[in-house]
């Protein structure tokens, strides 16, 4: 029997390399690494309930990553993953920014919770961007023909 030098997770690990090189990847990729340092920063601090938002968010940025990566976006098309990755960076969003401005402003004495507000508000300012990219996508995708009219009935 031959060796081959194929890897036994086919190509994942090939599509995971490209695809975290793309524009869409990297912020997916920072979105998950972000939150991964929330949740840390939060979990450490007095009050570990803010880490929920975290947990959440990258769990979320995650499933959409790997649907990207796999693109099962193009295999699952009863799901509008445009809309649906819009929907989730806007509410990522608002959530990263309350939250951290909520710990930034009362985490006086915690460290830890300050420290999770900050990289909060940036965490925040990055679904943002996201949002703002998704939107582009959309608004780029769409097609400005009218509709037919026909008289007959």
């Amino acid at each position: 029997m031959a060796e081959t030098d194929a890897s036994p997770f086919g190509g994942c690990l090939e599509k995971l390399k490209l695809y975290v090189r793309t524009r869409k990847g990297t912020i997916l990729t920072a979105e998950i690494l972000l939150s991964f340092i929330i949740l840390i920063c939060y979990a450490a601090s007095m009050y570990g309930g803010y880490s929920a938002v975290a947990i959440c968010e990258m769990v979320f940025a995650i499933i959409f990553f790997i649907v990207f990566m796999m693109e099962l976006d193009k295999q699952f098309l009863v799901v509008n993953w445009l809309w649906s990755d819009l929907i989730r960076a806007v509410i990522g969003a608002a959530l990263y920014l309350i939250t951290s401005l909520i710990c930034v402003i009362g985490g006086s004495g915690d460290g830890a919770r300050i420290a999770g507000g900050v990289f909060g508000l940036v965490a925040g300012i990055l679904y943002a961007y996201d949002s703002y990219t998704i939107f582009l996508d959309i608004k780029s995708g769409r097609q400005h023909t009218a509709a037919p009219t026909d008289d007959t009935v």
